[in-house]
């Protein structure tokens, strides 16, 4: 394997389809594409300042690397790229990306990042940004802080676990999803999913799991959350209360107290939907004042 130490690249290209390279100390400066179609490359304690340092890859491996501002768009259309104790500090990176793996990383500016990948796997990863993995398919998360709206839009077959996500409109038109253990604070979460589970979260959301076919939620709690299930087949196990519930299509919903159930007889069946609550405060055929 090629080695190339405490290097300054400049030039467009610089290491253009380079194969079976080692980089340590190397600094990517103004200069497009540098890595663009190179394959088998490890890189360890490297600066990348410039845009699209890694398009069009095979197989990279990076560790203690920092992607700076101007480094946009930098992973794209690439298979096989691990990423571990980095700073990824530029927007919109990985897009249609094909086997990722980030561990212990940054992502301060996340905004259109992990757009339509496929096998993605986040360990320990913080980001902040709108759009955070659209679109992606086969998604494994554990212990991801993410600070962002709009975030899984579209996702399919996702398993995320031990994580915290304030993110309104979370999850919209994904399929096949499960949560586990997670701490989610967003308004309209879920609409459009189908296969939507929740086991042992924490949720607080305005007008959340709505319009899913399909919802299944195992010993959860609902902080302040109202208007919940709007035209939502579900089966919903839930610990303590919730403020309100909105016309429900279809299933079962055990809660210890609901304060308002909104029913609207004629806009939905309510024979197909059964309420196993100890207290009802309020039964009501208007959502009106509850928004």
């Amino acid at each position: 394997m090629e080695k190339i130490t405490d290097q300054k690249f400049t030039q467009e290209r610089a290491l253009f389809g380079r194969r079976d390279v080692y980089l340590n100390g190397c600094v990517f400066d103004e200069g497009e594409s540098p890595l663009k179609e190179a394959a088998h490359v490890r890189a360890e304690q490297c600066l990348f300042r410039y845009k699209y340092p890694f398009w069009y890859c095979d197989g990279v491996e990076l560790e203690r690397v920092t992607f700076f501002e101007k480094a946009r768009a930098g992973v794209w259309y690439t298979k096989h790229f691990c990423m571990r104790d980095a700073i990824v500090e530029a927007p919109k990176n990985f897009r249609r990306c094909e086997d990722i793996t980030l561990s212990n990383v940054l992502i301060p500016d996340a905004a259109e990042t992990l757009w339509s990948c496929t096998d993605v796997t986040l360990s320990n990863v913080s980001a902040k940004g709108d759009y955070f993995a659209m679109g992606c398919k086969n998604v494994r998360a554990t212990d991801l802080d993410l600070i962002g709206n709009y975030s899984f839009d579209g996702v399919v077959n996702m398993e995320i676990k031990d994580s915290h996500l304030a993110s309104k409109d979370s999850f919209w038109n994904s399929e096949n999803v499960t949560v586990r253990n997670c701490f989610i604070t967003g308004e309209y979460l879920g609409w459009n999913a189908k296969k939507l589970t929740f086991i042992d979260c924490t949720i607080e959301s305005l007008q959340g799991m709505c319009y899913v076919d399909d919802l299944v939620m195992e010993n959860c709690r609902l902080i302040n959350t109202t208007l919940a299930f709007e035209r939502s087949r579900v089966r919903a196990d839930i610990r303590g209360g919730i403020k309100s519930v909105f016309n429900p299509e279809s299933g079962l919903i055990r809660a210890d107290r609901i304060e308002h159930l909104v029913i609207q007889d004629g806009v939905i069946d309510p024979k197909k939907t059964r309420i196993d609550c100890d207290e009802i405060v309020h039964t009501v055929d208007t959502p009106e004042g509850l928004w």
